[in-house]
């Protein structure tokens, strides 16, 4: 994979120019993504930077974020061919740091579960996960160094984990989701993926202006508590031996390693996640199923026909209750518990066929909760897909996530 931190490197000892590095991923996005599948379009030439901390470096985008210089499209023929008339918020951060906004990568449509044709690179008859399909395959292919996606359920953390990159849904509102499709409002986070945990909380620093994000000096050996959440199905052998092998690497490294059970208020809120997100993207996506209802792929539109039974009572209680168990997971890390949960990122390795995007019945939680996300590559599964594990830290403390996720990184490599 292109690493951002090894492309910077060359470039600030003059090995490699910005243009230069540019140049590498759309050699490789013309070498390998045909295999891939993961752009919807991509700046046949786009205005390269000379100076800045991301200068050089090429960056993918969802397509349902903004960009004024290339069609936004959400994955639906609804809107093929719109063109926005301003960057979102976060690609103009981007820009302003140096960095080129190379390619929009393929979303499910309006970022729901009716999956794209991009394809997981490490084994192209699997999937690649959803809904950042797209970004995770890019970066996962090696073609590019850094892509942007967002998270409703587990549309950031699953992915990155079947694809075998780092994948980080950040804290709440760290970074602006203005000029990002909404389906969610309560919900909706942008994230990255990146080819190591370095990679992203560099770039995660950087775009939200908090250097100490950037991990300049190794943080002490974290308390880690493990939790195979008692309220999901249970996952499959392998994943929960990957979540073992993390655990036991941690404890190698130096961290406190134990169990952790959550309290049945943690499992009524699991169960609320439907409710919020489903009758917010009735009204987020109003205008499409008044409209364009038939336009709207299958399992979208089920979904949004049955979300129109949702009553304002069921959502005001689901906000509720999410809002103790918000509060009831500040007192796990408060009272010196844990400094970080690691937990399970997928049930398994990327599906079969590319028919489902995946079940993100270990996400849905911690998005519900705002709290900091990040997938690590653990292993390899026999038959060559990847298996990864996710670190958990408390709402706004994305940095020290971000530490515990490279010392794992680092005791399983």
């Amino acid at each position: 994979m292109l690493s951002l931190l090894d492309l910077r490197a060359r470039i600030d000892a003059g090995t490699l120019t910005p243009q230069g590095s540019v140049d590498l991923a759309r050699e490789a996005i013309a070498a390998r993504d045909g295999g891939v599948g993961a752009f919807a379009c991509l700046d046949p030439a786009p205005a390269v930077a000379g100076e800045g901390p991301l200068a050089g470096i090429a960056v993918g985008i969802k397509d349902i974020i903004d960009t004024a210089d290339l069609p936004t499209t959400m994955g639906s023929p609804i809107y093929a061919g719109w063109r926005p008339r301003a960057d979102a918020p976060v690609v103009a951060r981007l820009r302003r740091l140096g960095a080129v906004p190379l390619a929009k990568t393929t979303t499910t449509p309006f970022a729901f579960l009716d999956p794209t044709a991009t394809r997981n690179p490490r084994h192209p008859g699997h999937s690649p996960g959803g809904s950042s399909a797209g970004s995770a395959a890019a970066v996962g292919a090696g073609m590019l160094p850094l892509a942007l996606g967002t998270q409703t359920g587990g549309s950031v953390i699953r992915p990155a984990a079947f694809c075998g990159v780092v994948g980080v849904k950040p804290s709440f509102r760290l970074l602006p989701t203005v000029g990002v499709k909404c389906y969610s409002w309560a919900l909706d986070t942008l994230g990255l993926f990146a080819a190591r945990v370095g990679d992203a909380a560099r770039a995660l620093a950087l775009m939200a202006d908090r250097p100490a994000l950037d991990l300049a000096a190794d943080a002490a050996a974290p308390r880690i508590g493990v939790v195979v959440p008692d309220f999901c199905a249970a996952a499959d052998a392998e994943a929960l031996a990957a979540l073992q092998r993390a655990a036991r690497a941690a404890e190698r490294a130096g961290a406190t390693v134990r169990d952790l059970s959550l309290a049945p208020l943690f499992g009524e809120a699991f169960a609320c996640h439907p409710v919020i997100q489903d009758y917010e993207a009735r009204q987020s996506l109003a205008w499409e199923y008044a409209h364009h209802r038939e336009a709207l792929p299958p399992l979208l539109r089920a979904a949004l026909d049955e979300a129109q039974a949702i009553e304002t009572d069921a959502y005001d209680a689901a906000r509720r209750t999410a809002h103790r168990a918000r509060r009831s997971l500040k007192e796990v890390f408060g009272e010196g518990e844990v400094d970080v949960i690691l937990t399970l990122s997928a049930p398994g390795t990327a599906p079969e066929g590319l028919a489902s995007t995946g079940d993100s019945r270990f996400n849905r939680l911690w998005t519900l909760m705002g709290v900091p996300c990040v997938t690590v590559p653990v292993e390899t599964a026999g038959h060559g897909l990847p298996l990864g594990v996710q670190v958990i830290a408390r709402f706004g403390d994305d940095g020290r996530a971000l530490a515990a996720a490279r010392l794992i990184e680092r005791a399983v490599g």
